[in-house]
């Protein structure tokens, strides 16, 4: 199918496509029982993500059974860092685990020039999963991603997940240089990784700055959008036309001076967002995506129909991409995916 003609991508690059193009966060993972018997016969989450042949399974999943207008790639931000040379491993019930960068000397003992081997495998997944989309749902467009540079210098300093990220955010505030130095080897990276997935066959780009909400205005200019305008560039001076989606999580008011000067064509909108707001105050040149409530897909019936449709009624008539506003919750009931893809489809 020529690309002109994909609901997503006429979305991605400014049209008002009706009814929305619709695909979700983690649209790929534990709710689908198809995902479990393929995870668990493999074993560990970095296992299956540097696995081409089952990543790439996981991948069209979703599509198979849902026919999803996107197919997000099936991998995970902290490959950056992996690739980097900070070790990485996934525990079961903790999420994941690296080994903290606190100093000088940890963040230049990061190996830039290991990132195209270690993540080799990711981009041969992008090859297969275009190769099987072209075969099973040639209308589905290939989402590559990776991680904002801030949000990943959280996990690299932290060294895990956390409620705060206070370590990072203070050696933000009272090491900027150091920090900084960090931002920029991850910022190169990632540009190197989200070019290597264009290269691959991924046909749009996003960016996900999951815990962009968690700095003040001045600092946000600072370490997400500054970054992220970073990242666009270096993928914009190989790829002038691929379309980048920008994520930047509980930006609020943010999000307009985000979509003004990150360099993205399209901005999602986390949960907390009202979209009429966002309607308004976002420039209708700005394609928006999102954000019904995960909570309101695992709960389905009356709450998921009447959520979903305040959202689409909101929405109708600009560029805009039917998605959640966060990932889709383990023990979300498939039906209820199905449900919401219907409720799309027939706005």
């Amino acid at each position: 199918m020529h690309p002109a003609s994909k609901p997503l991508l006429r979305a991605l690059n400014g049209e008002a496509v009706w009814p929305p193009p619709i695909w979700l966060m983690r649209q790929a993972g534990r709710y689908l029982p198809e995902y479990r018997a393929l995870r668990e016969k493999l074993g560990g989450f970095l296992k299956l993500c540097t696995t081409p042949e089952a990543a790439a399974e996981v991948t069209i999943q979703p599509v198979r059974r849902f026919g999803m207008d996107g197919a997000i790639l099936f991998s995970d931000i902290l490959i950056v860092p992996w690739a980097l040379g900070q070790p990485l491993r996934f525990a079961e019930g903790e999420g994941p685990v690296l080994e903290p960068l606190r100093d000088a000397p940890a963040i230049a003992g990061l190996r830039p020039e290991l990132v195209a081997e270690r993540a080799a495998p990711i981009y041969e997944t992008v090859r297969r999963v275009r190769a099987g989309l072209a075969a099973e749902a040639p209308a589905t467009t290939l989402i590559g991603f990776a991680g904002g540079a801030f949000t990943v210098a959280c996990y690299m300093v932290e060294g895990h997940g956390s409620k705060e990220y206070a370590a990072p955010r203070m050696m933000a505030h009272g090491d900027p240089v150091l920090f900084a130095r960090l931002i920029d080897t991850v910022v190169d990276a990632t540009a190197e990784y989200l070019i290597a997935q264009a290269a691959a066959g991924a046909e749009a780009l996003m960016i996900f700055d999951s815990w962009a909400g968690m700095l003040p205005p001045n600092q946000f200019r600072r370490w997400v959008i500054e970054p992220t305008r970073a990242i666009v560039a270096k993928v914009r001076a190989r790829y002038p036309t691929i379309p980048l989606i920008g994520f930047p999580r509980l930006a609020g008011p943010m999000l307009v001076e985000y979509s003004e000067r990150a360099g993205v064509r399209t901005v999602a909108m986390d949960t907390a967002m009202d979209p009429s707001w966002a309607r308004n105050a976002v420039s209708p040149e700005i394609t928006l995506q999102g954000n019904l409530d995960p909570l309101a897909l695992l709960a389905g019936g009356p709450a998921l129909e009447s959520e979903a449709r305040a959202i689409l009624d909101a929405m109708r008539g600009r560029p805009f991409i039917f998605n959640l506003g966060h990932g889709i919750l383990p023990p979300t009931p498939v039906d209820h995916v199905a449900a919401l893809v219907r409720t799309v489809r027939e706005s």
